[in-house]
């Protein structure tokens, strides 16, 4: 099989970072609470320069905060819009963009819920079992317009469904029990600056 997937599509080779991070700027993360990670983004529709540097600046705005997957209301644009780079559970790795993406409902006999450990950027520091179900796939077009299906299992799977959920408006928090939910803003609230420090350092070895 192989071992790197671009947009959807097996490649035979690609570099640690994805060109597009080349040609961005860091931006800030949103963070829980913020209005624009609480409700659901705009379609996408305008295509062109504008939207490219966007998907520029997420790609590289995801490596520097150590994401596998970025949406745009992450770095408060709203819009339906993430970006990736996520291995799944058989090692392959899976990079690329998709614009307003939607998650397709699985039926009864492919639909298994997996608990897994889930962060999220947005929530810095913080990490819970969240179910999700092990396979997924997700339509939208890319940044040209072209049509676009992206499947996924195992872990960028979770990656998938966790992203679409960013641009209808949902975190992660919101899939927890009250008590995790608390657990979870208690440890980002404990590691936050830790976490932080961590971005700058990176921020200034990757914008070099």
């Amino acid at each position: 099989m192989p071992s790197v997937f671009v947009q959807g599509r097996p490649v035979q080779s690609y570099p640690p970072l994805a060109p597009e991070a080349r040609r961005g700027s860091v931006r800030r993360v949103t963070e829980v609470g913020e209005e624009v990670l609480h409700k659901p983004c705009r379609d996408v529709t305008e295509f062109g320069p504008d939207l490219a540097a966007l998907i520029d600046d997420m790609f590289l705005t995801m490596y520097v905060a150590e994401g596998a997957g970025l949406a745009a209301n992450q770095v408060d644009v709203d819009l339906r819009l993430f970006v990736y780079d996520c291995p799944d559970d058989d090692g392959a790795r899976h990079v690329g963009h998709i614009v307003n993406p939607v998650l397709e409902p699985l039926e009864a006999p492919d639909r298994r819920l997996l608990d897994d450990t889930e962060g999220c950027l947005s929530v810095p520091g913080a990490v819970m079992d969240v179910p999700r179900p092990d396979r997924a796939v997700v339509r939208g077009v890319d940044k040209d317009g072209a049509p676009l299906v992206i499947e996924g299992t195992g872990y960028f799977a979770r990656c998938l469904a966790h992203e679409t959920d960013h641009v209808n408006g949902h975190v992660y928090l919101d899939r927890l029990s009250k008590r995790d939910r608390r657990d979870a803003l208690r440890q980002s609230a404990d590691r936050r600056e830790e976490v932080f420090a961590r971005r700058t350092v990176r921020a200034s070895a990757l914008s070099g």
